[in-house]
């Protein structure tokens, strides 16, 4: 402690300098280090274990679901299959020109393919959103679980079964006109009628399958924000505001990914379901794309020709797919990818 009266010398402290050595420059014509090489490297010693996992299910899929893309060569052959790829003559697109000739039953097949798949789109695909909407307004978990179950167990059975349920029931010895004759009504043919074919194949679609698509529409209503509800009743929104202001902004990305994947399945109608039918109600009703691939090729033996209609349907089905995502993207959805 300095005496009293003496001056008190206060130290001044300098900073040090914190000046880094300086780094060499580096050489502008050494080559970049490869970062994405890097990048790509650090995630294959991360994710190895997933990849291993995945790496079975990976070569089934290129096995069977890829490996038989090569198999569409024959489209360019006068295919015969008792002489293989190998030895079959080769035409070019000469099958090609026969289904852009104007062929009656290929024009058929178009027609009803389109007519039968516009149909799927404007009344079969609200159906299940409909039903999820529904369900979901529900507030007793037990009620809607049976009416879930109820719904969706059609999905289950075998076309052949449908087939048949509704052959017991609409057909010429069915319930219903098994009961028409008991009241001395007139009897009208359901089944195996040209004219109601396409009412139908709806109702046997709509009744299998829309119970199973209503499933991941209620998968995306269970991921929109409660909150979001809650905040619209405060404000005083009628359930229908709710509904529209609310639900379907929510789910909007999975109507839109569903509306995608139909899309490019337009050209696809059944063809099980009506391969069934197609002896009760003749060729001019129920021929569609998938069918007659099936009569010309298999049956009737022209294999290049069903070869080069099949190619042709998958080709525009990617571009369905691809013209649709592109719209989603316009729209400000994500679609099936992003580019």
């Amino acid at each position: 402690m300095p005496q009293t009266g003496e001056p008190v010398v206060l130290e001044r402290t300098v900073p040090r300098p914190t000046t880094r050595p300086a780094e060499p420059e580096a050489d502008p014509e050494a080559p970049a280090p490869p970062a994405r090489r890097v990048r790509v490297r650090a995630r294959w010693r991360r994710d190895w274990l997933l990849l291993a996992v995945l790496g079975p299910g990976l070569v089934l899929l290129v096995l069977f679901n890829y490996v038989p893309l090569l198999g569409n060569v024959i489209a360019f052959q006068d295919y015969q299959p008792y002489l293989g790829i190998e030895n079959s003559t080769w035409v070019g697109f000469e099958n090609f020109q026969v289904l852009f000739s104007g062929d009656a039953r290929v024009t058929n097949a178009v027609i009803n393919t389109l007519i039968i798949s516009t149909i799927q789109i404007v009344v079969i695909f609200p159906i299940p959103l409909a039903l999820a909407l529904l369900l979901n307004s529900i507030l007793a978990e037990r009620i809607k679980t049976v009416v879930q179950s109820i719904l969706y167990l059609p999905h289950f059975l075998s076309w052949v079964i449908v087939v048949s349920i509704f052959q017991s029931m609409l057909g010429d010895a069915g319930l219903v006109n098994t009961w028409l004759r008991s009241i001395g009504a007139d009897t009208f043919s359901f089944v195996g009628n040209p004219d109601t074919f396409l009412a139908l194949v709806t109702t046997q679609s709509i009744w299998r399958d829309a119970g199973w698509s209503m499933i991941l529409f209620l998968a995306a209503l269970s991921a929109v924000d409660q909150q979001l509800y809650e905040a619209a009743a405060v404000d005083g929104a009628s359930k229908l505001r709710q509904l529209w202001h609310v639900t379907l902004p929510g789910i909007r990305g999975m109507i839109v990914l569903l509306l995608i994947l139909r899309l490019g399945d337009v050209l696809s109608v059944g063809f099980e379901q009506l391969i069934l039918q197609q002896d009760a109600v003749g060729l001019a009703a129920s021929e569609v794309i998938d069918t007659y691939v099936y009569n010309n090729g298999i049956v009737a033996g022209n294999w290049g020709l069903s070869a080069a209609v099949g190619l042709i349907k998958g080709i525009i089905g990617v571009v369905l797919v691809l013209l649709a995502n592109k719209a989603a993207h316009l729209f400000g959805e994500r679609g099936l990818y992003q580019s």
